[in-house]
């Protein structure tokens, strides 16, 4: 608990209105998307510019005050759970758009402007922010900078890392540093790349300059229907085969396309799969292109392909995709979202080992995912309120990204480590890679008070908090031994 002294320093380090330690009001902040996992704050702070987010964290350097920086609280891994007995510093109150450079293409913002709002900013000059996750609307920079944030369109532009040239960030000992540069291939150290995606371990980015691109000449969407997600992703593969490289590449399973219609009516067809394709480009290039698309479609079995004549048409094909996730609750009364990455040749087998997976624990898994660049997002539904049925939940997802691993994947594509896969990342990594890890972090943190607990899956360095003991995968195979 705070100490009266400590609560006092916080409010002088940025204002009486600043601070929040009210109980009902602190469980606003007690957890993230991710609602599995709730902890209550001692605190919240509001700072307003990066000077009052630098004295709030000298606070917690000079007492060992853990805190977790936090954007508009979407992240769907627990990026963003309090840490027991810290402190939350959101950024919602540092939401302006700085600078707007259209010579240099760029723009410079604070940590809480919403994803969205960059590219309303710049499309009246014809320009575009290109990371766009779902949450878009409500997500913000800072979050989307933590996590590394990508969405549909990251198959052809990158994630938030491409984007991210220059950062201010305060360090976890209090120190105001600038990491990157605007400059094109700046020399030395890749310090604003191992920033972008560390989930708040490493400090608090206060202000970012991201990179703004060119709206292309033409913008054309497909959707595609067939009779099994298998076909939809052998699809997916023949595109990339055939050296055309969308802007998207989106799956959708029968499930996910019942709770989309039921939320947002976007007049998908009744299907096993449905895949969405997206190309831009020079106009000619576009209708060129989308035709030998259509054609790979038809050769695997797609009964409906319905391009979009409008930007209408288009944005309600979009607008079913990115409500997705929420739909889900429409069919479902709980439900786990994953986040594993899969190489796009292995789609089809993945697909139907998940099917597999999910009818021999007796539960459904509804399929929408990134299939451009192999980033699944297994939705397992449940019901809660059936006792056991949640744990049964939980394992069947971590045996999907173990699964992941297997087939040469990863655990996660976008939503990041946090809380929820702290333990399937010592699945994916040996002792000496995490050892190295926990080094750059101890760099940044010798303290370990930024975001503690998180990422890594038990203590080994810098006095972190302790936890439960968790046997490496080796160990529990019989190969390696603890002493």
């Amino acid at each position: 608990m705070l100490s009266p002294s400590q609560i006092a320093e916080f409010r002088a380090a940025v204002g009486a209105g600043g601070l929040i330690t009210g109980r009902n009001r602190l469980q606003t902040y007690e957890c993230d998307g991710l609602t599995n996992f709730r902890v209550l704050p001692e605190a919240v702070l509001l700072p307003e510019n990066s000077e009052q987010v630098q004295a709030a964290i000298r606070v917690c350097a000079r007492h060992g005050i853990p805190f977790v920086g936090r954007g508009a609280g979407t992240g769907l891994s627990g990026g963003a759970l309090p840490a027991a007995g810290g402190v939350v510093i959101s950024l919602a109150r540092m939401n302006r758009i700085l600078e707007v450079d259209f010579v240099n293409r760029l723009v410079v913002v604070e940590p809480g402007v919403i994803n969205s709002h960059v590219t309303q900013r710049v499309a009246g000059q014809g320009y575009f922010y290109a990371p766009d996750p779902s949450s878009q609307s409500v997500c913000t920079i800072g979050g989307n900078v933590a996590e590394n944030a990508g969405g549909a369109h990251c198959l052809k532009y990158g994630f938030t890392v491409t984007h991210a040239l220059e950062m201010e960030v305060v360090t976890p000992d209090g120190e105001l540093v600038h990491l990157g540069s605007r400059a094109p291939d700046p020399p030395g150290y890749d310090l604003a790349g191992v920033f972008v995606g560390s989930e708040g371990t490493l400090g608090i980015a206060t202000k970012i300059a991201l990179r703004i691109l060119r709206r292309p000449e033409a913008v054309q969407t497909l959707l595609a229907a067939f009779d099994s997600i298998q076909a939809a992703g052998q699809t997916v593969s023949d595109i990339i085969a055939a050296r055309i490289l969308p802007a998207a590449l989106e799956i959708m399973d029968a499930l996910a396309i019942q709770a989309a219609e039921a939320a947002v009516h976007a007049h998908y067809p009744v299907c096993a799969g449905l895949l969405l394709v997206e190309l831009d480009g020079p106009r000619t290039e576009v209708e060129t292109r989308m035709g030998e698309v259509q054609a790979l479609c038809r050769r695997n079995g797609a009964w409906e392909t319905r391009l979009a004549h409008s930007e209408q048409e288009r944005a309600l094909m979009w607008k079913g995709r990115k409500a997705a996730f929420a739909a889900v609750g429409r069919i479902s009364p709980n439900y786990i979202v994953q986040d594993g990455v899969i190489p796009r040749t292995a789609l089809s087998e993945v697909l139907a080992e998940i099917e597999r997976m999910a009818a021999a624990a007796g539960l459904r898994v509804a399929n929408v995912f990134h299939a451009g660049d192999g980033n699944l997002h297994p939705l397992v539904l449940y019901d809660g309120a059936v006792p056991g049925q949640e744990d049964m939940a939980l394992e069947l997802s971590y045996r999907i990204l173990r699964l992941c691993v297997d087939r040469g994947g990863s655990i996660t594509g976008e939503h990041g480590v946090g809380k929820e896969k702290q333990e399937a990342l010592g699945y994916m990594y040996s002792e000496p890679d995490l050892a190295t890890m926990q080094l750059v972090r101890c760099a940044f943190d010798p303290q370990g008070i930024a975001n503690p607990d998180k990422i890594f899956p038990r203590t080994r360095l810098c006095a972190e908090k302790p936890g439960p003991y968790t046997p490496h995968p080796l160990e529990a195979a019989g190969i390696a031994e603890l002493f």
